[in-house]
């Protein structure tokens, strides 16, 4: 006998429950497969300090060095100049490196997405094994850097401004839809590397070239106004700026902007995985 309590799912529910699967699938990988990516992500940022004598403290020893090297051959032998430099408000180091930080996260993982099912072909032959999750723990690796680098960046702020300004709390928020737009990026090159090999010899040079036509290098102001609209369509240009804003001059971000940004970071993701998913069944010819 049925109780009168029982209660049965209806195919209405049954079909809005599974389109809601089937649209925050891109995201629901990182639930479905937490450990698993987890443990993947442990692996790679412990892998890259492996036998290194300082170890993890090469996350932080590295930015600093990467600073020094920019600030020198920028600031003092070319003579970059920036405006707010110029009056007493911060340092050219500072000012350059906060733009550093969000280029060094997106250049690791487009550097690295074209070998990501290359360099794992043990994965491709495993049927059970979810692919589509590779490009997340390379993304956590970065962002774990990403991390180590605005650590870095509040303590030469400290040192060598005295300042600490509260809206960098509001960092992590500036650069989602940058997370989101690179992992759709990530899936795209990922099954790419796979049938085109020298798109890894490629992504070297565009990722230099995201970094110095960007606002990264100069002001929006300092770029002849012929060439400006290259600055301005560099997807680092903007979330540079806002990232800027946050870190240095303790301004709320353009929160317009960075909702039209990840609508569209959005798009990409959404299609990169569907891109993915659909060429992964040549993945096992090919290697």
């Amino acid at each position: 006998m049925t109780s009168p309590m029982r209660s049965e799912v209806s195919p209405g529910a049954s079909r809005s429950v599974s389109m809601s699967r089937r649209i925050f699938r891109p995201f629901l990988d990182i639930a479905s497969h937490r450990s698993l990516i987890a443990e993947l992500t442990k692996r790679e940022v412990l892998g890259r300090y492996r036998g290194a004598s300082f170890g993890l403290l090469w996350s932080l020893i590295s930015p600093f060095l990467l600073l020094c090297v920019y600030a020198f051959a920028f600031g003092t032998v070319m003579g970059g100049k920036w405006p707010d430099v110029e009056a007493g408000r911060t340092s050219f180091a500072i000012v350059l490196f906060s733009g550093l930080i969000v280029h060094g996260f997106f250049a690791e993982c487009f550097n690295r997405a074209p070998a990501l099912v290359l360099g794992n072909p043990n994965f491709v032959k495993r049927v059970i094994f979810p692919l589509q999750i590779l490009p997340w723990p390379m993304i956590l690796a970065a962002l774990f850097h990403t991390a180590m680098n605005t650590v870095v960046f509040l303590v030469l702020r400290l040192a060598m401004d005295g300042e600490f300004v509260w809206t960098v709390v509001l960092l992590p928020l500036v650069m989602l839809p940058l997370v989101v737009l690179t992992a759709g990026v990530s899936w795209f090159l990922a099954s790419m590397g796979v049938y085109f090999r020298d798109i890894a010899q490629v992504t070297g040079v565009m990722s230099m070239a995201l970094l110095f036509l960007s606002s990264a290098m100069m002001p929006l102001d300092a770029v002849p106004e012929s060439y400006r609209w290259v600055f301005q369509w560099n997807p680092l240009t903007f979330i540079i700026d806002q990232a800027r804003a946050v870190m240095l001059w303790q301004r709320m971000p353009d929160w317009a902007g960075l909702g039209v940004y990840l609508g569209i970071a959005t798009v990409v993701a959404y299609a990169g995985r569907a891109w993915f998913a659909v060429t992964r069944r040549g993945f096992a010819d090919v290697l």
